[in-house]
């Protein structure tokens, strides 16, 4: 059976323009089964899909929408009308599959059957046009080898994906590694392989986008642990507590000394000697080294937002809407 007839694809996104036209082009000469999954697009991205022959599935926006909902709801469409897929991949609309990849990735799936899911290299397409696409670029570029998770791009083997139920449908961040963290539970393995993936277009370029996307990954360890913390792995325990120690109780502790005397604003220069400290650990990263240290040191602050409204979410038993960085 040929790759095309064994392959399907999942496109989740809303108002990406252009950038969904590029990416079910880049699919759309490699397989036959294509599912777009919009989430209530005011522009013309439900017509750019159809008039390229794409399956299309608006989502109901008056349930609680997450990437999790759409990336289930587009695999039960696929698996629904064609029974004989191996595998599914995955991908956001501002993406671009490489053109190598599908191949790469499903030969790989073939030749393992004891993994489920095959991942590559994620690339920037615009890291030049600002420090957080460059940052983006960085965070993407995860070890080669066996992995603990995929990020939203990946080959997905169908019988792994049915074996958990898929994604968790009320996820708002971190919907990947859950799934990943329960396929392993299972014995599954997860590969990062050396080949082009995907190429993404974060569109990043203000503060602002920054501070709540950093927001959201601490929303993401925080909501991770809640629910699996307790396993052996302790998982996202000690990135939690990080952020509880670096964003939220140090900061505070020195704002209550300072009280007592302001000189003991000088401990925030704590922060100064671990950038530098994160920053050597990274000579491979050149001259930004040290600005991607500030980001991990740094960003800790904005991540204990998220791990605060994670909590009293939780705590009000209430359904949170999706953190959105564009």
């Amino acid at each position: 059976m040929t790759d095309r007839a064994r392959i399907g694809a999942v496109v989740i996104g809303r108002n990406e323009g252009q950038r969904l036209v590029t990416c079910l082009q880049s699919l759309v000469n490699s397989l036959d089964y294509i599912v777009y999954v919009d989430s209530g697009s005011n522009d013309s991205s439900l017509h750019e899909a159809e008039s390229l022959g794409v399956a299309t599935i608006s989502l109901n926006m008056s349930i609680p929408f997450t990437a999790a909902r759409a990336r289930n709801e587009g695999a039960q469409y696929l698996l629904s009308n064609f029974v004989e897929l191996d595998y599914i991949q995955f991908i956001d609309s501002d993406c671009e599959i490489q053109p190598e990849w599908i191949v790469t990735a499903a030969h790989f799936l073939d030749e393992h059957a004891d993994y489920a899911v095959a991942c590559g290299r994620r690339r920037e397409r615009f890291p030049e046009q600002s420090i957080y696409n460059q940052l983006c670029d960085i965070e993407w570029n995860t070890p080669v080898g066996d992995a603990f998770a995929c990020g939203g791009d990946a080959l997905i083997r169908v019988e792994a994906y049915k074996q958990v139920n898929g994604y968790r449908d009320d996820l708002i961040a971190g919907e990947e590694p859950e799934m990943c963290f329960r396929l392993r539970a299972k014995d599954w393995k997860i590969k990062r392989l050396d080949a082009e993936m995907t190429l993404h277009d974060a569109a990043m370029i203000k503060f602002s986008q920054w501070w709540k996307r950093t927001t959201r990954t601490g929303y993401a360890f925080t909501l991770g642990s809640s629910i699996h913390g307790k396993s052996e792995e302790r998982y996202w325990v000690k990135e939690t507590q990080r952020i509880m120690l670096w964003g939220l109780f140090l900061p505070v502790f020195i704002v209550v000394l300072a009280f007592v005397n302001p000189l003991f604003l000088f401990l925030y220069l704590i922060y100064f000697v671990q950038i530098v400290r994160v920053g050597l650990k990274r000579r491979d990263l050149g001259t930004i080294k040290f600005k991607w240290a500030a980001s991990v040191v740094l960003g800790k602050i904005p991540e204990a937002i998220g791990l605060i409204n994670c909590l009293l979410d939780r705590l009000r038993n209430i359904t949170p809407n999706i953190i959105e960085y564009k």
